[in-house]
């Protein structure tokens, strides 16, 4: 028989989250996810913060083609008609649910380990080599993360004086 105490197993949260977006969908009900955007790879458009988090409809029919993939969701979508891609690691989402009767479930938050982070860190201060190598999810991530809203280029800041 196996210990399974001494067995690492991968977080399960890519399943589950996955599991409840295929039920809410079934259902024909429009599936939200509460994401926390302190995780390490978050990627969301930062003007939409709210108390730390943000709140994603993640229907098929309000995004662009959506990636439930083994690390994150990622997915395109509309800010105030600007096109933003998304990117959430499990580990950030706090909740799945219908959006109209609440069903779903809430979620611990992972964040990565002191070593991982440690990796990734190690990963970005390498010297470059000729060839470049394709960027990293999380490395393009959380640079995006810590982004303000860009301003736009017409309106500059000005001060005015009232008497």
């Amino acid at each position: 028989m196996v210990d399974t105490n001494s067995v690492k197993m991968s977080s399960n949260k890519p399943y589950l989250v996955g599991a409840f977006y295929d039920w809410i969908s079934d259902n024909d009900l429009t599936p939200y996810i509460v994401v926390d955007i302190s995780v390490y790879g978050v990627l969301v458009p930062m003007a939409y913060v709210n108390n730390g988090q943000i709140i994603l409809n993640i229907a098929a029919s309000a995004v662009g083609t959506i990636a439930l993939g083994s690390d994150a969701i990622e997915f395109s979508a509309r800010f105030g008609g600007k096109l933003e891609h998304i990117t959430v690691p499990y580990g950030a989402v706090a909740a799945i649910y219908a959006k109209e009767n609440g069903a779903g479930t809430s979620l611990p938050i992972e964040h990565l380990s002191d070593d991982a982070l440690a990796a990734v860190e190690n990963e970005h201060t390498k010297p470059k080599s000729k060839s470049k190598p394709k960027p990293s999810l999380s490395s393009v991530s959380s640079a995006a993360k810590t982004a303000e809203p860009k301003k736009s280029a017409k309106s500059k800041a000005s001060l005015k004086v009232i008497k």
